[in-house]
């Protein structure tokens, strides 16, 4: 038996642009209704105040709450989604002025996250944002709560009674928060081993659905979740590929950004996003189809600049080309690709290649017989491009890195 869909309105001020990143525009309304569909609701309406200030104590107006109140009345409407993180104050006076369940744009991507998160980490981080978010939101969030039993944000790890106490809840949070450092503890020392087996590592980010778990089955020939969805993928994943001068480098795939990204969920996050930070390289993905695409370049920036992780090595990779044409709007170190489609996926490697540290350059070297051993880990470790033996030794025409190159100096022809 199919779930009864949630029917829900959505609600946003606009102030005129005062931040450009965080103001509610039609953008980020239809961005809203995506999630709040993602979420399992059906989205029957929408109402935009233009407003220079939001109201502290009611986020909108009264007219406009009057207005919503009397629509949410006539279309039967179950709850209602406002596009900001509301305070306290603001869902206990909505709710109890409207009479109907209220959330804000911060608990909806957490319920998301909460349907999605499927490993025992990506769990607990998630319950941790949620329990964060709910301490101070207890006694309005009861009053929406004793008038509806569930549904949209009252879902997933993070579901908790809410007549539990505050001291309850603290221990919780305590608790999380020790095993999440016990998760960044193991983390560190997986990158410390691979910084020292030399292993390069590169991170996928970029704005939610622009395509970065389908570039991973891509690149790796693997099979991650990739669907045409908000967050469809949410757990980090790592696949390793060969480059064409036999360098392997690590891919991680990261959770997708998106504008008004819930604090409380960036700390949570802290332990997988330090991928990113601690990664040699980024692979940077944008949906060159989306009008909006610049926007979401700048949101990116943004949450990379609080992690730390700007100014790497990057390749911006343009996606969904088939889509849009060739005039993505690249500049250096950026290519247009599609990886549903495959094209310029070679091309790709090519430049994550070029850009990856640790790239390697051509020598031709005549290693003498008896020095045999030194073959055998050519071949093992490094691209030959020719071998020929001949009465003095092999010479060999190979890719070698700076250390290979400096070990192997006396032998170079």
């Amino acid at each position: 038996m199919e779930e009864k869909k949630e029917r829900v309105l959505l609600a946003g001020v606009h102030t005129g642009c005062k931040d450009e990143l965080r103001d509610t525009t039609e953008e980020t309304m239809a961005e809203l209704s995506e999630l709040a569909k993602t979420a399992g609701a059906e989205v029957l309406a929408e109402v935009i105040q233009n407003k220079q200030d939001i109201e502290t104590a009611t986020y909108m107006g009264e007219g406009k709450l009057d207005e919503i109140k009397l629509a949410a009345e006539s279309m039967e409407i179950d709850t209602v989604i406002f596009d900001d993180e509301l305070s306290p104050v603001q869902i206990r006076n909505i709710s109890e002025y409207l009479g109907v369940k209220v959330i804000d744009r911060t608990i909806l991507i957490l319920d998301i996250f909460a349907k999605r998160a499927k490993s025992g980490e990506g769990k607990l981080q998630v319950e941790l944002a949620q329990q964060k978010y709910l301490l101070p939101r207890l006694r309005g969030m009861g009053v929406m709560m004793s008038r509806t039993g569930g549904g949209i944000g009252t879902r997933g790890p993070g579901e908790t009674k809410l007549e539990s106490d505050r001291r309850h809840i603290n221990r919780r949070i305590a608790s999380l928060e020790a095993d999440i450092k016990e998760i960044k503890k193991h983390r560190g020392l997986l990158r410390s081993r691979r910084k020292k087996d030399g292993v390069i590592t590169a991170c996928l980010v970029g704005y939610t659905n622009a395509g970065k778990s389908t570039l991973m089955n891509r690149l790796t020939e693997s099979s991650v979740l990739a669907e045409d969805k908000l967050f469809a993928t949410l757990d980090t994943t790592s696949r390793a590929i060969t480059l064409p001068d036999n360098r392997k480098i690590l891919i991680t795939d990261t959770v997708g950004f998106i504008r008004k990204l819930p604090h409380h969920l960036v700390e949570a996050f802290k332990a997988t996003l330090e991928e990113t930070a601690d990664a040699d390289m980024l692979i940077y993905v944008i949906d060159a189809s989306n009008p909006q695409y610049k926007t979401h370049i700048k949101v990116v920036d943004l949450v990379l600049s609080e992690l730390g992780a700007l100014g790497k090595p990057t390749v911006y990779v343009y996606n969904k080309t088939d889509l849009c044409g060739e005039d993505f709007g690249g500049g250096e170190n950026s290519i247009g690709i599609s990886a549903k489609t495959g094209e310029n996926i070679e091309a790709l490697v090519d430049l994550i290649a070029e850009t990856a540290p640790g790239k390697k350059q051509e020598m031709s070297v005549l290693i003498p017989y008896s020095s045999g051993a030194i073959v055998n880990d050519l071949h093992e470790n490094q691209k030959i491009l020719s071998e020929e033996y001949l009465a003095e030794g092999v010479r060999i025409k190979l890719l070698a890195d700076k250390i290979t190159y400096a070990k192997l100096r006396n032998y170079i022809i």
